[in-house]
């Protein structure tokens, strides 16, 4: 992990602090990539905070949840400002974007502050070590109680850093969540949950509910110069801030092509149906259906937050991964792709 110190080396506040925002509902093998490139783009906080937020926000491009990569530019103006990274918990969470969990991760990993920081992986190993049975999300609350018990063990509080990234790997390693390596377990012997078989049941979590189905239709619209037509969403709520193509709101029922055209950049483009691409959001599924069509003369003036971007400068535009996809369906259509 590109973002844990050597060892005897003392972990960075910066490091340890961007690994956290960037690794919430995400995953270590998609974040590693992206560690590397926000180093190489902003090697210090101030480098990140000196940045225009549409170069931050590119960066992020991919990741999903773009609310944090406004609260991390955000934040790192804060820090800037302050003159670098308070060291406590309670002053972490006076930060823009920084939540309890976040604020006792960097205070024990990067200050070595007492406090066990607790992830998925972390309620996970607590949930069997004491036979936890009821269900998330209710159950969080003494999860939390278990896992501050284990922080007071004198070993725990020597060495604060050490025992929460220990925690951590033990989860994602051997307390997995399929087939757990119990054998290999250092906490195997006063396991509840291994003495009673249970292991791999826990932790239980409620039934999650189906996610609704969203429609909406997108337009990929070039001009002779291979310039694409893209829009900037509205700086709040989802992929706010992000590009994307002109299109038409999204709701519960399909659109129909008629319905769809009301909201084309350009009534009498020649488009032609491209195909759907369908992402998975948190709390609903989008399909988007693309519509794609070369315009000869030029597109129509950039207006509403409109701009025109040339195809082999999108590769630095804030598309999020949805909006990748769709600009690759359209392309592929025109035979661009």
């Amino acid at each position: 992990m590109p973002w844990r110190a050597g060892p005897g080396e003392r972990a960075d506040p910066y490091h340890v602090w961007l690994s956290e925002i960037m690794l919430q509902q995400t995953t270590v093998a998609t974040v590693g990539p992206y560690f590397r490139k926000f180093l190489s783009l902003f090697p210090t906080v101030a480098a990140l905070a000196a940045a225009p937020e549409e170069r931050v926000m590119a960066a992020w491009a991919g990741l999903g949840y773009y609310a944090r990569a406004r609260n991390l530019h955000r934040c790192a103006q804060a820090v800037t400002a302050r003159g670098g990274f308070p060291d406590t918990e309670e002053e972490l969470r006076t930060l823009p974007g920084i939540g309890s969990y976040t604020a006792r991760a960097v205070a024990a990993i990067a200050f070595d502050r007492p406090g066990v920081p607790v992830d998925g992986n972390v309620e996970r190993v607590c949930s069997r070590l004491f036979a936890i049975e009821a269900p998330l999300p209710a159950s969080r609350p003494r999860l939390a109680e278990a896992a501050a018990r284990l922080g007071e063990d004198p070993a725990a509080r020597a060495h604060p850093s050490d025992f929460a990234q220990a925690l951590f790997d033990l989860g994602a390693t051997i307390c997995t969540p399929r087939r757990p390596a119990c054998a290999l377990c250092p906490w195997r012997s006063p396991c509840r949950a291994r003495a009673a078989g249970t292991a791999e049941e826990l932790p239980r979590k409620l039934p999650r509910a189906a996610r609704p189905d969203r429609h909406g239709t997108a337009f990929l619209l070039l001009d002779d110069e291979n310039r694409l037509l893209l829009r900037r969403r509205p700086p709040r709520g989802l992929l706010g801030g992000m590009s994307e193509l002109p299109g038409t709101p999204w709701r519960e029922a399909p659109w129909t092509a008629e319905e769809a055209q009301a909201f084309a950049p350009a009534a009498t483009a020649p488009w032609q149906e491209a195909g759907d691409v369908r992402h998975v959001f948190t709390h609903f599924a989008l399909t988007l259906r693309i519509r794609a069509a070369r315009l000869p003369g030029g597109l129509p003036s950039a207006a509403g937050g409109a701009f025109l971007c040339p195809l082999d400068a999108l590769e630095n535009e804030a598309l999020p991964t949805l909006m990748r996809r769709a600009v690759a369906t359209g392309l592929a259509a025109l035979g661009d792709a």
